[in-house]
C-alpha cells in the first residue's frame, strides 16, 4: 500500500547578522526540512535568498553538527571529546562556577556573546539577564555598529532614518563604506528602481567592490580618512552658499562651531591631499549632493572601522543637515532602523541585576583580557555562545595564547567544532533556525519577521532559550522569570503597546509572518521634515551636547548597563583624525609593513559561518589577497601567486589578486575563513590590532599596517602552537 508523504510549510526568518532578515518558507516532508526559499510575499526581500543560504536546508543536517554535551578529553585545542548527558554537564558548569565565585568572586567569570544568531530571543541578548544575576563581567559588544551607532547617536539620536524602502523615491544615492550587492543585496532593487526614475548612485570605497564597478561614479579614498573627505565637502557646501539655510537655523545645533571649524581647517585641497581623492572630484561632488534635492546616504559598518570612524560618521551625517536633506521623501541618512523597534530592553537585559562597579570588558579586547588584564582581576571562565573569537576577534594569536590556559574553564555552545570551540571543556549542542521558534527584527528594514519552529530538533540540541533556562535552574534561579516559554518570552520583550505596532500582535506575525512598523507611508515619509530629532536639543547636533561625559557605548551593546563607560574625551564637532598606523601617523611602521590592510565580508560566508561546508567554500573560493598591479610588480609578485601577509602580531597566506581593484598602498582580504582550515593555522585577523576606535569602542579591522611576500608553499605548514590543520580533524567519542 502506498502512503502519500506528509508535506507541509511554515513560515520563517533568516537568522544572520545582515541587515536583510529575508523572510522565508520551509518545506518540511514526514517531519524533514527538505527545501528553504525565499517568502515572495515580503516587501522588502520578495523571495530571494543570497548565495549564503543556498543549502539551508542541508545546512540542518550536516553530518559534522554537535548534537550532545561533551567534554575534552585530550589537550586544550586538539579538538578530542567525549560525549556526557546534559545532567553532567550542568554540574561541572555549576561546580566549576561556584567554585570560581568562592575564590576570585563572580567577576572572574564572563560570558563571551555576539550576533551569530540575530533573534530577538535568541540573540545578541540571550543570556545577559542570566550572567546580570550571576554577578559576572559584563561583556561589552561593540564588534559592529557600536561606533556608528554612538555617533548617530550624538548627531541625530536614536531614529530610525531614511527608510530603505523610501531609497525608491531618492534623486542622489550615496553608499558610503558598504558593498551592497554583496552585504545588503535586497536594497539593490530599491535603488535600482531610483536609477530608472534619474537617481544617481555613488559609492565610496577604497575597493572596486561589485557595487562600487555598478555605480554611476566611484570615489576612492585612503582607508580612515572618510571624515576628510565630508569635511571637505562641507568646506565647498558652506563657501560656494550651497547650504539649507533656513533648515540650518530651524532644525540644525552648533552651525556657527562647524561653519568656524570647517573654513578654518580643512579647504578642498588640504582634504584632497589627506584622502587622494583629486579637489576637483571632492567640489563636483559636493555640488552635486547639494543640489540634488532627495538626496539619501547609506552609512556602511565599515566607516567606523579605523581611529576616527565614529567622527567619520558624524561628519557624514552632518552633511544632510546642512543641505535640508530630510525635507524630502527618500532624503536622509539610513544608519540602522535597529532604533525603531520597541524592544523591552530593560526586561529583556535586567540591568537591574548589575552590582555597581561592576566591570566590563570589551569584546574585542578579549586577548588582553585573557592574558595581560589591565584590571588584575584574572578571567577564570568563558563561556563563548553565538560568537567565534578564534576566527572574528582580532589580536588571534593572543586569543589562542589565552585560551590554551589549563586555569581557564571554556563552556561553549555551538552549532560545530569551530576553532574556538576545540578549546572547550565542556561543549553544549545548538539548535538551528528551523528547529526554533523566533522573532527577528531588523537592522536594515523596518519590519518584524516571525520564525515557526518546522522540524524537531536533532539529537540533544536545544534553542539558547532553553540553555538558559537549565542553567538558571542549576545556578538555584528560582523565580518563575527563569521558566518562561519561547512563546512567553517574545510577548514580554515587544512593547505591544508602542505606537508603533499599531495593528501587529503576536498572532498576526505567527500568521502572516511579517509585519511593517506603522512609520509612515513609504512614498511620503519625511521624519525629521520639521526637525523633530531625538536629541537633547530636538535639532540635528553639529556640535554634540551628548559629550559631556566622553566615550560611550550605547547601552543594549552592553546589556543595558550604564556604569563605567569607557569616558575618554570626545571632540564635539566632527572633524579627521589620521589612523593609529599608517604612513602619516607611524612612518617608522610604515617603512616596515607599507601597506594598508582592509578586511571586507566575504560573498559566500556570513562572518565565519559556512566558511566550514564544502559548498560555500566553493562558491567563495579561496582567500585572496587583492593587491594593486603598481605594487605587485615592485614586490615581483605575479597574480596568482601565493603571498604572505603580516606584521609584528601575526601572518596568513592568499592567493594574490592583481589588478585596479585596490589603490595603490592597500591589500583586501575578505574575513570569515577559519583558521584551523587554512595552510599556516591562521586568517585574516590575525594581524589586526585590538585598539578601539574613537567612539563607541568599535574595532579596527581596517586600520593595520602589513607587509606582503611572496610564499614558498614548500615551506608553509601551521606553526608552533597554531590551531590544528585540516587534516587534523576534531575527534569525538561517543
Amino acid at each position: 500500500m502506498n502512503i502519500q508523504a506528509e508535506k507541509k510549510q511554515f513560515l520563517g526568518a533568516c537568522p544572520q547578522d545582515c541587515p536583510d532578515t529575508c523572510a522565508m518558507v520551509y518545506d518540511v516532508q514526514d517531519g524533514k526540512l527538505t527545501k528553504v526559499t525565499g517568502n515572495k510575499d515580503h516587501p522588502i526581500t520578495r523571495g530571494g535568498l543570497c548565495v549564503k543560504l543556498k543549502d539551508f536546508a542541508e545546512h540542518h543536517y550536516n553530518p559534522d553538527r554537535i548534537l550532545y554535551p561533551m567534554r575534552r578529553v585530550g589537550e586544550k585545542g586538539s579538538g578530542q571529546f567525549e560525549r556526557i548527558t546534559w545532567d553532567e554537564a550542568l554540574s561541572e558548569i555549576r561546580d566549576r562556577w561556584t567554585g570560581i565565585i568562592d575564590e576570585f568572586g563572580a567577576e572572574a567569570i564572563m560570558p563571551y556573546n555576539y550576533l551569530g544568531h540575530e533573534g530577538t530571543i535568541n540573540g545578541l541578548f540571550v543570556g545577559d539577564a542570566f550572567f546580570n544575576k550571576l554577578g559576572s563581567t559584563v561583556a561589552e559588544k561593540t564588534f559592529c555598529a557600536s561606533g556608528s551607532s554612538t555617533a548617530w547617536l550624538m548627531t541625530v539620536g536614536p531614529s530610525g532614518g531614511v527608510d530603505p524602502e523610501s531609497f525608491a523615491h531618492s534623486k542622489y544615492i550615496v553608499l558610503w563604506g558598504v558593498n551592497t550587492m554583496t552585504t545588503n543585496l535586497h536594497h539593490w532593487p530599491i535603488i535600482q528602481e531610483a536609477r530608472s526614475n534619474g537617481a544617481k548612485v555613488v559609492v565610496i570605497d577604497p575597493v572596486s567592490t561589485r557595487t562600487a564597478k555598478a555605480a554611476d561614479l566611484h570615489i576612492r579614498p585612503r582607508p580612515g580618512t572618510d571624515a576628510a573627505l565630508a569635511m571637505g565637502m562641507m568646506h565647498v557646501i558652506i563657501s560656494e552658499g550651497l547650504t539649507d539655510d533656513d533648515y540650518i537655523a530651524q532644525h540644525t545645533h552648533g552651525y556657527d562651531e562647524l561653519k568656524a571649524r570647517v573654513l578654518s581647517e580643512y579647504p578642498v585641497e588640504h582634504c584632497a591631499d589627506i584622502t587622494g581623492v583629486p579637489a576637483d572630484v571632492i567640489r563636483e561632488f559636493a555640488r552635486e549632493y547639494a543640489k540634488t534635492k532627495g538626496q539619501a546616504i547609506r552609512l556602511g559598518v565599515a566607516l567606523e572601522r579605523n581611529h576616527n570612524g565614529g567622527q567619520a560618521i558624524r561628519a557624514i551625517t552632518s552633511l544632510s543637515g546642512l543641505v535640508g536633506a530630510w525635507r524630502y521623501p527618500g532624503g536622509g541618512v539610513l544608519e540602522m532602523p535597529l532604533w525603531e523597534f520597541p524592544l523591552n530592553y530593560d526586561h529583556i537585559c535586567r540591568p537591574d541585576f548589575i552590582k555597581p562597579g561592576t566591570r566590563v570588558v570589551n569584546l574585542t579586547r578579549i586577548g588582553e583580557a585573557l592574558t595581560e588584564p589591565k584590571d588584575g582581576k584574572p578571567l577564570k571562565s568563558l563561556m563563548v555562545y553565538n560568537a567565534n573569537p578564534m576566527s572574528q576577534a582580532p589580536e588571534q594569536n593572543k586569543i589562542r595564547e589565552g585560551l590554551m590556559r589549563e586555569d581557564l574553564f571554556v563552556v561553549c555552545s555551538e552549532l560545530f567544532i569551530t576553532d574556538t570551540a576545540k578549546y572547550a571543556d565542556i561543549l553544549l549542542p545548538a539548535c538551528m533556525q528551523a528547529e526554533q521558534e523566533e522573532l527577528m527584527f531588523s537592522w536594515g528594514h523596518f519590519y518584524f519577521t516571525y520564525n515557526h519552529k518546522a522540524i524537531e530538533a536533532p539529537g540533544e540540541t536545544v534553542p539558547n532559550t532553553e540553555l538558559f533556562r537549565r542553567l538558571a535552574n542549576v545556578m538555584g534561579f528560582e523565580e518563575d522569570f527563569w521558566q518562561r516559554s519561547d512563546t512567553q518570552l517574545i510577548k514580554d520583550y515587544v512593547n505591544w503597546d508602542s505606537h508603533l505596532m499599531e495593528g501587529i500582535t503576536y498572532e498576526l506575525l505567527r500568521e502572516e509572518g511579517y509585519a511593517r512598523l506603522k512609520i509612515g507611508d513609504v512614498a511620503t515619509r519625511t521624519p525629521h521634515a520639521e526637525g523633530n530629532f531625538p536629541t537633547p536639543t530636538g535639532k540635528l547636533e553639529f556640535l554634540t551636547t551628548q559629550a559631556d561625559d566622553g566615550n560611550f557605548v550605547a547601552p543594549p551593546w552592553r546589556s543595558m548597563y550604564t556604569e563605567m563607560q569607557p569616558g575618554e574625551a570626545v571632540d564635539k564637532l566632527p572633524g579627521h583624525n589620521e589612523p593609529y598606523e599608517s604612513a602619516v601617523s607611524t612612518p617608522e611602521l610604515a617603512k616596515k609593513y607599507p601597506f594598508s590592510i582592509i578586511s571586507p565580508k566575504s560573498h559566500g560566508f556570513l562572518n565565519s559561518q559556512y566558511a566550514n561546508e564544502t559548498t560555500q567554500q566553493l562558491r567563495q573560493g579561496e582567500q585572496v589577497v587583492i593587491m594593486n598591479h603598481e605594487d605587485a610588480r615592485n614586490l615581483g609578485i605575479e597574480d596568482g601567486q601565493m603571498v604572505r601577509v603580516g606584521n609584528d602580531r601575526g601572518e596568513f597566506v592568499g592567493r594574490a589578486k592583481v589588478g585596479t581593484d585596490v589603490i595603490p598602498g592597500v591589500v583586501s582580504a575578505s574575513l570569515g575563513y577559519w583558521p584551523g582550515l587554512s595552510l599556516t593555522g591562521t586568517a585574516v585577523n590575525c594581524v589586526s590590532s585590538d585598539r578601539n576606535a574613537n567612539l563607541g569602542m568599535a574595532p579596527t579591522y581596517s586600520d593595520n599596517l602589513v607587509g606582503v611576500v611572496p610564499a614558498n608553499l614548500d615551506n608553509i605548514s601551521p606553526g608552533s602552537g597554531a590551531v590544528p590543520s585540516k587534516a587534523d580533524k576534531p575527534v569525538v567519542r561517543a
